[in-house]
């Protein structure tokens, strides 16, 4: 398998002989699992989020919260006023599999020992780590952050339960959020200074309202930090709750569908009656699904955004006016082709091919991948549109 920029696959010659194989013995089943498997290869990459901090600071709320779930839904991590994690626990995100939230056992104990600590939850497979504290930091968090940054691995340092604070400051006739969120930021900062962290950075964080406060600059941190591929994947799996999020995640989407055309443009080459359509309808009815799923448009992740926001799931849709809401028919087929159907040079073709080393100077190839690469492009755009009513009528536009 060659390899595109920063760790995304191109498609191999043997991945179009299987597809066409199955193609050729009318086997359309195979063929379809075949075309998405190509697809979903970039969904293999492991991401891996360690979550600790001392008892009762809220960690396994936060590994709920971060993969889109309250405390109470199915597949949710226990949570408690007391210590709940024994040991390690992994949490699978709901709709990426790849993506792993790991809920590590508190720490704070009179014995604590940082590198032991690290040693028995197997440091090593985390991708970062997130250092919760529900009030002050304390020296524990400070070891542990000095050990982690000894072995190699970024963390973060996350103050919880703010809602509460602010909810409490909010009593008073002379209350500020913006002077508050700072007071306590500063008590932070001074406090990891204090013992021994060197220009250290705080974010606040509700885990109950996770899109307030600090959630989109963790979010940047984290994006900044990790390799191409694997931010790639953290931007899908991130729940769609700020209007921030919702650009990102459609910019990530959008840098897919060069890859996603050239398997239709690969695919266009194999000379089979009836193969271009057949496949590039499956592809796109794939990746609309994918587009679905990463803007939690899909009925679940609508359902739960009703739940904790009182509105019906009728006022939801009523906001989403792209005609993909009602799912992938000829009728939206229809229209994502009257898109892009526009005539294209023998020029513009020859220059296509130019990006696609893979097909070399093939005339169909050209043409197929500007058609889907438009395609795809007004159904994201649309839904990505969508995302964005959904959100401000879900919050009642307070974003």
């Amino acid at each position: 398998m060659d390899s595109l920029d920063d760790g995304f696959c191109i498609i191999g010659q043997d991945e179009l002989d299987e597809i066409k194989e199955a193609l050729s013995t009318q086997d359309m089943t195979t063929a379809v699992s075949k075309i998405k498997d190509v697809l979903e290869q970039q969904d293999r990459v492991e991401l891996n989020i360690a979550v600790t901090g001392e008892s009762g600071s809220g960690k396994s709320t936060f590994v709920n919260a971060f993969r889109g779930l309250g405390d109470e839904d199915e597949g949710s991590a226990k949570t408690g006023p007391v210590e709940t994690t024994m040991k390690q626990e992994v949490y699978h995100h709901p709709k990426y599999d790849n993506v792993k939230v790991w809920d590590l056992p508190g720490i704070g104990t009179p014995n604590f020992k940082a590198d032991e600590y690290l040693k028995d939850v197997q440091f090593e497979r985390y991708d970062f780590f997130i250092i919760i504290a529900s009030d002050r930091f304390r020296e524990c968090h400070t070891k542990l952050a000095t050990e982690i940054m000894k072995m190699g691995k970024k963390f973060y340092f996350v103050r919880s339960k703010i809602d509460s604070n602010i909810d409490a400051e909010r009593r008073k006739k002379s209350f500020d959020q913006g002077k508050t969120l700072n007071t306590i930021r500063e008590d932070c900062i001074k406090e990891l200074t204090k013992i021994g962290i060197a220009n250290p950075v705080v974010f606040l964080i509700s885990c109950f309202e996770l899109g307030k406060y600090d959630f989109n600059l963790l979010e940047e941190m984290m994006e900044k930090e990790l390799p191409q591929h694997k931010r790639h994947v953290l931007m899908l799996a991130i729940p769609n709750i700020t209007l921030e999020i919702n650009v990102k995640k459609k910019k990530a989407l959008e840098e897919n569908i060069p890859r996603v055309a050239l398997l239709s443009a690969g695919l266009a080459t194999i000379p089979l009656p009836g193969l271009s359509v057949f496949a590039d309808l499956a592809i796109v009815n794939n990746e609309v699904q994918r587009y679905y799923s990463a803007f939690g448009l899909d009925d679940p992740s609508l359902q739960m955004l009703c739940e904790r926001s009182g509105k019906t799931i009728e006022e939801l849709k009523n906001v989403m006016k792209s005609p993909l809401h009602l799912g992938i028919n000829p009728t939206t087929i229809i229209s994502l082709l009257g898109a892009a159907s526009l005539y294209v040079s023998e020029n513009a073709v020859e220059y296509v091919c130019s990006l696609v080393p893979i097909l070399g100077t093939v005339v169909a190839g050209g043409m197929s991948y500007l058609t889907i690469s438009k395609m795809l492009k007004k159904a994201l755009d649309e839904l990505a549109e969508d995302a964005k009513n959904v959100l401000m009528a879900s919050l009642e536009t307070e974003v």
